[in-house]
């Protein structure tokens, strides 16, 4: 059973915008063999160019699935949404079941209709690592770790934190912004 946390930034979540995004979320459901208790946490946010955004987050055991989209109509945006999250648990569903038809794994969760061509296609995505680089991690600041980044030209960029001695990354955000990203 998904249990829902709703919030909306910029608009009020009424109780039909709440009945839409349960009734079509809760839709991913039959993916999932058993029972599974998971929190959906949704997010809505409106933009001043009256654009909208709907940000799906559910944390499962073995896997987190993770959705967002972008759409000038927030109730199409929340159908985009249910489709990506459908493409995500038939590619890792797909996946799981063909690197680890004998392990009991994440696939134990997903009823198996999804690989047999009822739900969906049984594409595969490799993921090949192409190119491999290893570098010792200066101790810096966030804002020098920030200007690093800028002279590399890099969206990311990964370093130890002069002060707590913990391995951070600095990113450049969609709207020109910069994000840190700690690790314990």
């Amino acid at each position: 059973m998904l249990n829902f946390n709703i919030r909306g930034e910029n608009i009020e979540v009424t109780p039909a915008i709440r009945d839409y995004v349960e009734s079509k979320i809760e839709k991913i459901e039959r993916y999932f063999s058993n029972g599974v208790n998971a929190n959906a946490n949704v997010n809505l946010k409106v933009y001043n160019d009256k654009q909208t955004k709907v940000e799906v987050t559910i944390p499962l055991k073995n896997v987190t699935l993770r959705a967002e989209e972008r759409h000038v109509d927030m109730y199409a945006a929340i159908d985009l949404i249910v489709d990506k999250l459908e493409r995500q648990i038939r590619k890792h569903k797909t996946k799981v079941n063909r690197k680890f038809r004998e392990r009991e794994g994440t696939g134990v969760y997903f009823a198996n209709e999804v690989v047999n061509g009822q739900n969906g296609s049984s594409e595969e995505e490799e993921f090949p690592v192409v190119r491999t680089k290893q570098f010792d991690l200066k101790p810096m600041d966030s804002e020098e770790a920030i200007l690093q980044m800028n002279l590399l030209g890099h969206d990311f960029y990964i370093f130890t934190d002069a002060e707590s001695n913990g391995t951070n990354i600095v990113y450049k955000r969609r709207d020109g912004k910069y994000g840190l990203i700690e690790t314990n």
